[in-house]
């Protein structure tokens, strides 16, 4: 780019050089809120795809954002709101900051995901494959809907075995990058709130996930939670934070737990002591190359796949690692040394379409950035949530994730649901910190 100045009488010349990773990164050509739209609904609480699924891919995709055609929204409690036919043009935009009107959530019919493309892919490494081969052409997979056994032993590596990813970090900052960040400190689930409910992905559905949560900040979410329900509740997060944040137990294994004859524990596969973190750090960030605005209140974003197992690694975004290794990240289970924890690292979709504080599929109102950091098209950057989750677990292949019963304990269907309850000033004072490239 070529700008011309007068500065005292003389026109001067600044040539600006695009980087090549921003010429590359696929902005002029990619609508990744259109790719985001074509990805089915498929996280609510049906377990198995139906016998005459498509085939889905199995490729990892360069984007991560997922979802079904944004319906036109209406308040919660309303009539419900009016969607596009799956796979169908994107319906009309939602009235700003509306949800869909919660409803019981069921899986919609899968369509074939198309790539989505656009978003930084997670940091290749070993493992980056799941052990139980996805679906790759139609029909469930034989044992759809058993508790199909798991994890395996090739589920596991050792983390001096994982490469180093010199990007593992993200995109390093460029012009304009808004450099800070804001953590929100909410403990570690001391109070032992837990529950086999998801009312993001399956609301009214009583043990929608089946699968243990752990909660960390709103002390009342539940599968009925709605954002009025939250916005009256108390929270374990300092500043007054309601947000609730939440995330699938770890489980140390060949233990018994009081959950052995329950809905989301041994019922649905999922049997060991719940391991409680040792750490949970809730960190906001900037964009790497632009400010961030506030992210409206109630948005709801999901991050990561819970059946991709059985939906192929597409929309994966699991990264395990261990203290001290922050710079080698993989789908497997790592083996720590010395003792070091293990550690759980959740990144969310930072660009918003400036509407919609939900989708049909909870995906295509918010996408990934693009391989340079920047956003989409028609998308702004808000605060991007960073979780990660630290253990102290028995040495060797003694842990496991709780997961849908066919996902077989896969640690790449490692996931994690928030929705943003910030009182409105905490927010501002996020962004200023992000903007101004503080560590508040």
């Amino acid at each position: 780019m070529i700008c011309l100045a007068l500065a005292g009488g003389v026109v001067t010349t600044a040539i600006y050089l695009t980087s090549s990773a921003d010429a590359a990164d696929g902005y002029d050509t990619i609508d990744a809120l259109a790719d985001a739209a074509r990805i089915p609904d498929d996280q609510g609480s049906a377990a198995c795809p139906p016998a005459t699924s498509s085939p889905r891919g199995s490729a990892p995709a360069t984007s991560s954002p997922q979802g079904s055609a944004p319906a036109t929204s209406s308040p919660q409690g309303s009539a419900p709101a009016t969607s596009s036919p799956q796979g169908s043009a994107t319906a009309a935009a939602a009235p700003q900051h509306r949800h869909p009107a919660p409803t019981p959530s069921s899986s919609a019919t899968p369509t074939p995901p198309a790539s989505p493309s656009g978003s930084a892919a997670p940091p290749a490494s070993p493992g980056s494959s799941p052990t139980s081969s996805p679906t790759s052409g139609g029909g469930a997979p034989g044992d759809c809907g058993t508790h199909g056994g798991g994890p395996s032993r090739a589920d596991y590596v050792d983390i001096n075995a994982v490469p180093v990813n010199p990007g593992a970090g993200g995109p390093a900052p460029g012009r304009g990058a808004s450099r800070g960040t804001f953590t929100s400190r909410c403990g570690t689930n001391a109070n032992g709130h837990r529950n086999p409910d998801n009312f993001i992905v399956a609301f009214g559905v009583s043990n929608g996930a089946h699968h243990i949560h752990d909660y960390v900040g709103n002390l009342s979410t539940d599968g009925k939670s709605t954002d009025q329900s939250l916005a009256a509740a108390g929270t374990t997060c300092r500043f007054g934070d309601l947000s609730t944040y939440y995330f699938p137990v770890l489980r140390r294994l060949g233990t018994e737990a009081g959950d052995a004859n329950a809905p989301g524990g041994g019922k649905d596969g999922n049997v060991g002591t719940i391991l409680r973190p040792t750490a949970v750090t809730l960190e906001f960030r900037g964009n790497a190359r632009s400010s961030v605005v506030a992210m409206p209140r109630f948005l709801r974003i999901i991050t990561g796949d819970a059946k991709a197992v059985t939906n192929g690694p597409a929309n994966a975004r699991a990264q395990w690692s261990c203290v001290g290794f922050s710079n080698r990240t993989t789908t497997k289970y790592p083996l720590c040394p010395g003792g070091r924890g293990v550690q759980r690292i959740l990144d969310f979709a930072s660009c918003w379409d400036r509407k919609n504080t939900d989708s049909t599929n909870h995906r295509s109102h918010i996408v990934f950035p693009l391989s340079s950091g920047r956003c989409p098209r028609n998308t702004t950057a808000v605060p991007q949530l960073r979780m990660t989750i630290t253990y102290n677990v028995p040495r060797g292949r003694s842990f496991a994730v709780d997961t849908f019963p066919e996902q077989k304990h896969n640690p790449i269907t490692d996931h994690a649901d928030f929705e943003n309850v910030m009182p409105d000033r905490l927010m501002s004072f996020a962004v200023s910190c992000i903007n101004g490239g503080r560590n508040c």
